[in-house]
């Protein structure tokens, strides 16, 4: 699919694409990478797919991952999901990647959810320092419609809300 992410150095949107990563020719990312995640052992169990973000001129370096699983079959979950670590911080080479991404995952939702859970996209936040989780929840919240489900981890996108970001972060 493709997608636009925002260059900071020079300000402007570039074109890049979301592919399967079983389509993609590179390594998947990991802990040894300055990675959070080792995206290629997360990567396997059943109703699990694992996608990535390339910038079209560069195809080759990934900035963004993501893995989406179908819980019991039928209902959505973001199991992972990273920026590059070059995309964080004030040093930032693009922005935008984790809206494309969450847009992405909340597009599949509406595509492999059922009954019930089609167009919900859940995910679990776990920060090391109960700090950082709440900032993080917070962020969710502000820059995607997160919502927090009771006082737990768990974070629910509502199906309105999904098509707000992919409308967006996809359609634009």
């Amino acid at each position: 699919m493709k997608v636009k992410i925002y260059d900071v150095e020079n300000q402007v949107d570039i074109n890049a694409k979301i592919v399967e990563a079983k389509d993609f020719k590179g390594n998947l990312p990991s802990i040894t990478d300055n990675w959070r995640f080792s995206f290629n052992k997360l990567s396997i169990g059943k109703n699990t797919r694992t996608y990535v973000l390339v910038a079209e001129h560069s195809d080759e370096v990934i900035e963004g991952c993501l893995i989406f699983k179908m819980l019991e079959g039928k209902e959505p979950y973001m199991a992972y999901i990273e920026i590059a670590p070059h995309n964080k911080g004030n040093e930032k080479q693009y922005d935008k990647i984790a809206g494309c991404l969450i847009a992405f995952a909340s597009r599949l939702s509406f595509i492999h959810g059922k009954e019930y859970y089609t167009g919900y996209l859940t995910f679990h936040v776990s920060e090391e320092s109960e700090e950082d989780q709440i900032k993080l929840m917070a962020l969710y919240s502000k820059k995607y419609y997160a919502i927090r489900f009771a006082e737990t981890d768990l974070m629910i996108i509502k199906p309105e809300d999904g098509e707000k970001l992919i409308e967006f972060y996809l359609n634009k």
